[in-house]
């Protein structure tokens, strides 16, 4: 394995709730990758989690985009959709996330992909990795896989299982000491009028867990959009993006929000405080939200570039939406075609860009009808500038054709040059000839004579 520069190589692993191919946590895999060394960085994804999917490829394509072209890194697939791979496969994939200095491992079913990685040399390698130097990713499914024991989406949520746990990889307590059952997803309100929470398990379904829960083992919830960043060599623990990270035991919960930076301990002396019902002294343990550790050389907050003026750290994708269908309206109330325009383009970049998350939700739904809509009202606004602007001022110009035609044919010449001169101010040509009187746009705008009402 090539080490950076140093010798030695940091040990980070790090728990996304949801995102994990979004644009918002873009910079925190930079950060991550740009950590482990000059470049190249050896960068993997385990894809035995979506491995029974029938479009796995595709979900596998999309993240090699995003590493490329929103990461700015790019990433290899360490191929193991299953533990009946041919031995050929088995020891490619094994090989790669050797020598990885970066794995990275996201959606599909945590159930799945424990049963394939059991019994593998998979865990054993992901446990070196943190023991060793390099850093683990995992988000969605293969976050949950991380912990003491292992919530069974899928069984539970949509086969309708009573709510079990499964024993899980245990990697987090090796690593770091922490006993906890990892929940990403934490926030999750996809359900609308149901309550989705806690990765679709809901308040009343996480209760009856939480009671099955093994001796000293406490939740981890991180919510979407969101990474919890373990750093383990300088015993950090940093939270990053758009949410939360919640400790939660016996039933009671503290959270450090996005910002903070803790000894790795504080959560879980969060857990034991929660456990014994302190709520006070957890608050007071985590302190306002961050602590000296922030100001740590080693901590991934410093490493951080400040994010792009045009979004933001908190731009969702509806936030993403709002702001630029805003700027599409200032752009036509004032005129300013180009910025709508403009405005258009973008929303479309930041679909493509949100895209790549795996986990389609409402907002994009609501983003793409944003944008139809958008389109729609640019084309309507072309169909009408693409008039021939002669049929909008005709029926007015020829008005005062027929009052100048009047004029004259009382004499009243003084009206007649009169009321030649505003059309002419106005841009508007006026020919008297035998056949009558016939109007055009000046400078030849547009070319073709109008022939007045009057003769």
């Amino acid at each position: 394995m090539v080490r950076p520069a140093s010798g030695r190589s940091p040990r980070i692993l790090t728990i996304i709730g949801s995102g994990e191919t979004a644009p918002t946590l873009a910079r925190v895999h930079r950060a991550l990758i740009e950590r482990l060394g000059p470049p190249p960085v050896p960068a993997v994804l385990i894809d035995t989690p979506y491995g029974f999917q029938e479009n796995a490829d595709d979900i596998s394509g999309r993240a090699v985009d995003y590493f490329r072209e929103s990461v700015g890194h790019p990433i290899g697939i360490a191929s193991f959709r299953s533990s009946e791979v041919d031995q050929l496969a088995r020891a490619t994939a094994v090989a790669r996330i050797r020598e990885a200095r970066y794995v990275f491992s996201g959606p599909g079913s945590p159930s799945y992909a424990l049963r394939h990685w059991q019994g593998t040399e998979i865990p054993r390698l992901l446990a070196d990795k943190l023991a060793r130097g390099g850093a683990v990713t995992f988000a969605s499914a293969a976050a949950l896989t991380l912990g003491v024991v292992t919530v069974p989406v899928y069984e539970i949520y949509k086969v309708g299982e009573p709510p079990h746990w499964l024993p899980g990889l245990d990697l987090l307590a090796g690593a770091t000491g922490l006993r906890a059952a990892v929940v990403p997803h934490y926030d999750n309100a996809e359900g609308g009028n149901h309550d989705t929470r806690f990765c679709y398990l809901g308040e009343r379904r996480l209760e009856a867990m939480e009671r099955q829960l093994p001796a000293d083992t406490f939740i981890l919830g991180v919510d979407g959009h969101t990474a919890l960043v373990l750093d383990l060599g300088a015993g950090t623990a940093s939270v990053l993006g758009l949410g939360g990270v919640t400790v939660r035991a016996g039933g009671r919960s503290v959270v450090f929000p996005a910002g903070t930076s803790v000894p790795i301990e504080a959560l879980r002396d969060a857990a034991a405080d929660q456990a014994r019902g302190t709520a006070d002294q957890a608050r007071e343990a985590a302190g306002p939200g961050r602590s000296s550790a922030t100001d740590s050389p080693g901590s991934l907050l410093e490493a951080l570039p400040p994010p792009p003026v045009a979004s933001g750290p908190s731009d969702t994708l509806a936030d993403a939406v709002d702001r630029l269908e805003r700027a599409f309206e200032a752009g036509l109330a004032g005129g300013d075609v180009r910025a709508a325009v403009g405005a258009v383009l973008e929303l479309d970049r930041t679909i493509i860009e949100w895209s790549r998350d795996t986990g389609p939700t409402t907002d994009f739904d609501h983003a793409r009808a944003v944008l139809r809509a958008l389109i729609v009202r640019l084309g309507e606004l072309a169909a009408v500038g693409r008039r021939d602007p002669r049929q909008a001022i005709a029926p007015f110009v020829d008005a005062l054709i027929e009052l100048r035609l009047a004029a004259r044919a009382a004499h009243d010449w003084q009206t007649s040059d009169e009321i030649r001169r505003r059309l002419v101010a106005a841009g508007i040509e006026v020919h008297d000839t035998p056949e009558g009187t016939t109007w055009d746009l000046a400078a030849g705008l547009v070319a073709g004579p109008v022939t007045g009402s009057g003769s």
